[in-house]
């Protein structure tokens, strides 16, 4: 149900899809989707919350890898990852982590970037022994809500993203940690 809704959402948009157009597209019974989700909000939850776990994997995997000696490389492969999502991944470009749908559609308590900065946070404080865990998560907010914004501007010039956007908004992000960590 999951990957139908990531397709629907891509061709319909949230406003458009309904738990109808998804039970038809996913083979099933409208009754196993309210079996499993109490209405469509629920299930595009249920496809952000998959795309955060695969973000971080992913992100997690690179960071395990070799050629990320430092937390400038890691923040570059952040940016990477999110942007290889968006286009190749199914609901994500729709969706991102769940803004078009409701700010907190990943933790009642905190908005969906909020939940996004401590997971990113915790990974660079395991991986590279980053001692003021408060500090990044200050500036990490303000490198995600800025590298969310160019990523989307990226997007909406050219299907692909427009490489010279893409490529001044890791700049961006880059020289402002830099000089803020």
């Amino acid at each position: 149900m999951l990957d139908a809704c990531a397709e629907l959402v891509d061709e319909v948009g949230y406003d458009g899809l309904t738990t109808t157009l998804l039970a038809e597209r996913a083979g099933v019974a409208i009754g196993s989707v309210y079996q499993f989700f109490p209405d469509k909000r629920a299930i595009v939850q249920a496809l952000t919350l998959r795309s955060l776990e695969g973000y971080l994997q992913r992100l997690s995997d690179r960071l395990a890898g070799e050629g990320i000696a430092n937390w400038w490389d890691a923040v570059d492969a952040a940016i990477d990852e999110y942007i290889d999502m968006h286009r190749t991944v199914p609901g994500f470009r729709t969706l991102h982590f769940g803004d078009v749908v409701d700010i907190h559609l990943l933790d009642d308590e905190r908005d969906n970037n909020d939940v996004i900065v401590s997971q990113l946070s915790a990974l660079l404080v395991a991986r590279f022994g980053i001692l003021d865990a408060s500090r990044l998560q200050f500036v990490l907010a303000i490198a995600v809500e800025a590298a969310d914004a160019l990523i989307k501007l990226a997007f909406r010039r050219s299907p692909d993203g427009e490489a010279a956007v893409l490529g001044e908004a890791k700049a961006l992000i880059r020289e402002y940690l830099h000089h803020r960590l």
